[in-house]
């Protein structure tokens, strides 16, 4: 597959991504018609952004191509567990696995600290070499939220070929957005005509 980095090309957040965040993440990753792919963690700059426009790390936070690999990582194990989800399968072990040792790297408790001035207080720690840790916990809790929680039986795949995003179903709506709702509906309605459907 050739790789297109066109910003226009990259369809806006699907149905849920603002509530899940990690629906966008899952969703990071986009196949085109004409065999074109965005990957919005492609390199340690990309990945640098999206967690920058999450709010999962700071524009400085300098992601190196070992931290962009275990951000693309966990997004095929949460990939693995929504098509699961959607298909009604069993998950497979090791994205389970992947899954709970990402929720493990990041304490969620506040911690206490003690200031000579002031006394106790708590606070989260998050020295920099910590963000990616954070960063994948926070993901990876967010996709187990929406696995188990009341939101888990809206979560379907796109009905458009060829996209492979993720998307929180609203009625009957299948799209993720109204660019794939446009093919679907043009490819059935030429296969009506007696076309063959569905190629771009």
């Amino acid at each position: 597959m050739s790789e297109s980095p066109a910003a226009e090309s990259v369809p806006p957040p699907a149905p849920g991504a603002a509530e899940y965040p990690a629906l966008d993440f899952v969703n990071s990753a986009i196949a085109l018609p004409g065999g074109h792919f965005i990957d919005l963690l492609g390199t340690p700059e990309a990945a640098n952004r999206w967690l920058t426009a999450h709010g999962l790390a700071p524009a400085d936070a300098g992601v190196r191509e070992m931290c962009a690999a275990q951000l693309r990582s966990l997004r095929e194990h949460l990939r693995a567990l929504f098509a699961a989800r959607v298909a009604g399968l069993p998950a497979l072990p090791s994205a389970l696995s992947a899954i709970n040792d990402a929720l493990g790297r990041a304490p969620t408790a506040a911690l206490l600290y003690w200031d000579e001035k002031n006394g106790p207080y708590r606070a989260a720690p998050c020295p920099t070499n910590e963000i990616l840790d954070r960063a994948l916990a926070s993901l990876a809790a967010n996709a187990a939220d929406l696995l188990t929680g009341p939101d888990a039986d809206r979560l379907t795949g796109c009905g458009s070929p060829p996209c492979n995003r993720y998307l929180l179903r609203h009625g009957r709506r299948h799209w993720c957005s109204t660019r794939c709702g446009d093919r679907a509906r043009a490819a059935r309605a030429y296969a009506r005509r007696g076309g063959r459907p569905g190629a771009d």
